[in-house]
């Protein structure tokens, strides 16, 4: 999901085939990088946003009924603002940094993978919980456990960025051997795996994607992240350039093939271009992050003074997790609490109560990470003890 100069050791050349640590530098260039912070801060903001968008819900007294707002006349425009690109690529930058400092590959992704436990097991207890206790409070049981399948979708993410911190060690070797041919031979791997499954009618391959895919934003922030450390960043002028290519590759690709002009799954379509990936959200991906790389000089520096950019990243993982927790929290309250319906999209009323709604769910989701600032140090030491 950064104006220091940045200087990185000299490269050995016979020694690049090694997974071994390279040698740190005794300056700053372990340092995190505070355009990848800022762009990660952007990340996780606009998928709270949007996430919010997308709750639909009407309640018969007999079904909750739960669709997806953005699927409605011109929401799909929306769509093509989701940033998961950006927090691929801001996880590459920060899984470069962090290999120069680890002790060696099993201690980097080891690290990596148990720092994420905590909050992702403190998220599945809490939720544990609520689905034992709402029902005896009086909610519908099937209502509770409808709910409680949605609000850890979000949890594919980590899992994707589990298997890439696995991968980082072969990327980072890959990278420094290759350069910017492996992102290039990857995305034209998953572009195989789409002309095989749309092609060819192998559907079976399609999961595939869901690494191939966000590999490519992800090794880019590698080899960014790399290129900087060692003085040599790419110009933004030629990431405008990629910027335009490929956001005309999307559209020429949405305008040829079978794929949905919304760049996430919709209710209704037949394809979801987001699970798995297809080649328009690959084309998509190389878009944004190019236009962010692009942008770079314009909006560095603000980042590094933000400070909203240090509060979010400083709860990227509590704010991924729980926003759709507090939506939903919120709309349960308005609809089996209250008694109030929830507004037909794109209806004067459903805008007039944004700002109202995104207020509401805002409190509950900052009431929702003090609880998990809470509970998560009992969970940590209860794994602790467990390992």
């Amino acid at each position: 999901m950064s104006a220091v100069t940045l200087t990185a050791p000299p490269r050995d050349r016979s020694n690049t085939l090694t997974l071994t640590r390279p040698t740190r530098p005794a300056g700053p260039a372990t340092a995190r990088d505070p355009y990848a912070d800022g762009i990660r801060a952007v990340g996780i903001l606009a998928v709270v946003a949007l996430h919010w968008l997308m709750v639909e819900a009407s309640w018969d007294g007999h079904q909750l009924v739960i669709g997806n707002a953005l699927g409605h006349g011109w929401g799909w425009l929306l769509t093509w603002a989701q940033p998961l690109p950006v927090l691929f690529f801001a996880a590459g930058v920060a899984a470069a940094h962090g290999w120069r400092k680890a002790a060696g590959a099993r201690s980097f992704v080891t690290s990596r993978v148990l720092a994420m436990l905590p909050a992702v097991a403190t998220f599945g207890l809490v939720w544990a919980g609520l689905v034992a206790v709402l029902p005896e409070l009086g909610l519908p049981s099937a209502v509770v456990h409808q709910v409680a399948r949605i609000a850890p979708q979000p949890l594919w993410f980590l899992g994707v960025q589990v298997v890439l911190l696995a991968l980082t060690p072969v990327l980072v070797r890959a990278g420094r051997r290759w350069g910017w041919r492996v992102p290039v031979a990857v995305g034209a791997a998953a572009l195989a795996v789409d002309l095989l499954r749309f092609g060819a009618g192998i559907g079976q391959v399609s999961m595939a994607n869901l690494v191939l895919v966000w590999a490519v934003p992800y090794l880019i922030g590698l080899l960014d992240a790399d290129a900087r450390l060692a003085g040599r960043p790419t110009a933004p002028r030629r990431w405008a350039l990629v910027a335009a290519a490929g956001l005309l590759a999307t559209v020429a690709l949405i305008a040829a093939g079978p794929y949905p002009v919304s760049l996430i799954g919709m209710p209704g379509d037949a394809v979801s271009n987001l699970a798995p990936p297809t080649a328009p959200v690959l084309t998509f991906a190389i878009a944004q992050v190019a236009l962010a790389l692009a942008l770079r000089p314009l909006l560095a520096d603000r980042a590094a003074r933000s400070a909203l950019v240090r509060w979010t990243n400083a709860r990227s993982m509590g704010l991924y997790l729980w926003h759709l927790t507090a939506m939903f929290a919120l709309t349960g309250l308005l609809i089996f609490g209250l008694g109030i319906a929830v507004p037909e999209p794109w209806t004067a009323q459903w805008w007039l109560t944004r700002p109202l709604v995104a207020v509401a769910a805002w409190v509950l989701l900052l009431m929702f990470l003090r609880l998990d600032r809470a509970l998560r140090p009992v969970v940590t030491r209860a794994i602790d003890a467990w390992r």
